[in-house]
């Protein structure tokens, strides 16, 4: 007897509300509380997420039964929008906190309806416009030899509307580009700036970890990153290393700067030097998170390399403040005590590449060895 098993219970479907995100868009919420009906009805509302990156909350005045992943007519200005509902109920409202999101200007953004099938029909008929658009503004913005890049296009869901997402270092005048652009395209113009990170966000990709880019995935506000955050963690001032697909710093660069900030502190300063009996010592170089710093004999290039603790350096700087000179710089017993050595051990022989050749030899040995004594034993007889 087959038994079907469905993780579709109707108020938690894994595909659409639960825990699995929705490839198909960005900076997706994952809603964990989609299995407690009383908590849709906490609040009327919603948010919606039109193209890439953009998002907006809106009322459900009219209590329609919305659930995540519905499409939605929304009120615009003008005309309506289309776009997809991706979170209802309680979590709503701690989105909208997170967001700095004023409640009192959304009384007259409303849901008007579910999107009707002729709503699709003129979505997608905006939508396939978008890349033919923005190719036509680059040619008209440089035309008129503007100091800006459109990064982007969005059409509102009728149609009557479009999005202009522009890129620019210095403050641009474009109030001939917008009647350029309403004559040629018949649709009300709206410009917006956004920043290089903002644009790598709305376009995707993937990062070189080898993960989707942060900021189209789940970053939603951009801090400023510096090269102090490479030289804290020790970083090599590599421009093509440090740089992201917007060709800007890399926001992952500030995720654990706290960390390896606080582990410095625990490091004696790189310009002491270290006095020993036989030669002194300079600071070559430092892991940060075992706190173990390599010296060597001499001041501008690697010479006579030797590691110790971070305890241990303060141990002979106070002795060399004292006037005192250890005979070593490496005492292997303090060493000992302060550092906790995790030696990789291979204990079943998964990393020997002649493992399976080991094994064939053995059978063979056995195997020949059994032939050995049968053809001695004819032999005899």
């Amino acid at each position: 007897m087959e038994t079907d098993i469905t993780l579709n219970d109707g108020s938690c479907r894994l595909n659409k509300k639960g825990w699995t995100r929705n490839s198909a868009l960005k900076l997706s919420v994952v809603d964990w509380m989609c299995d407690l009906p009383e908590t849709i009805e906490q609040t009327d509302y919603v948010e919606v997420q039109f193209k890439n990156t953009r998002k907006g909350y809106y009322v459900n005045d009219q209590h329609l039964p919305l659930q995540k992943g519905d499409m939605v007519a929304v009120e615009a200005q003008p005309g309506h929008d289309i776009g997809e509902v991706t979170l209802v109920g309680k979590l709503v409202l701690n989105q909208m906190r997170k967001n700095k999101v004023d409640i009192q200007r959304l009384e007259n953004r409303r849901v008007y309806r579910l999107a009707r099938p002729n709503d699709m029909e003129k979505y997608e008929e905006a939508k396939s416009k978008e890349q033919a658009t923005m190719i036509k503004a680059r040619q008209l913005a440089e035309s008129l030899h503007l100091s800006m890049k459109i990064g982007d296009v969005e059409y509102q869901g009728d149609g009557n509307k479009a999005i202009f997402y522009y890129i620019a270092d210095e403050r641009v005048d474009f109030r001939q580009l917008i009647k350029v652009f309403a004559e040629t395209f018949r649709v009300r113009i709206e410009m917006k700036q956004i920043g290089a990170r903002q644009e790598a966000g709305r376009i995707g990709g993937i990062g070189p970890c080898g993960r989707e880019l942060c900021c189209a995935s789940w970053m939603t506000s951009f801090n400023s990153v510096t090269t102090s955050a490479a030289r804290i963690q020790d970083l090599s001032l590599n421009p093509q290393k440090l740089a992201g697909q917007c060709a800007k710093l890399k926001c992952c660069m500030n995720y654990e700067v706290d960390l390896y900030a606080e582990a410095q502190r625990q490091l004696p300063s790189k310009d002491i030097q270290l006095e020993t009996k036989d030669a002194t010592f300079f600071f070559f170089k430092a892991d940060i998170l075992r706190g173990l710093i390599t010296y060597s004999s001499a001041p501008n290039m690697p010479s006579n390399l030797v590691t110790i603790t971070a305890q241990r350096a303060k141990d002979i700087i106070a002795m060399n403040k004292r006037g005192e000179k250890p005979s070593i710089l490496d005492d292997s017993s303090q060493e000992k005590e302060h550092v906790v050595v995790m030696d990789y051990e291979n204990v079943v022989g998964q990393d020997d590449l002649t493992r399976f050749d080991k094994q064939k030899k053995r059978s063979g040995g056995k195997k020949r060895s059994k032939n050995h004594k049968k053809h001695h034993s004819n032999a005899q007889h």
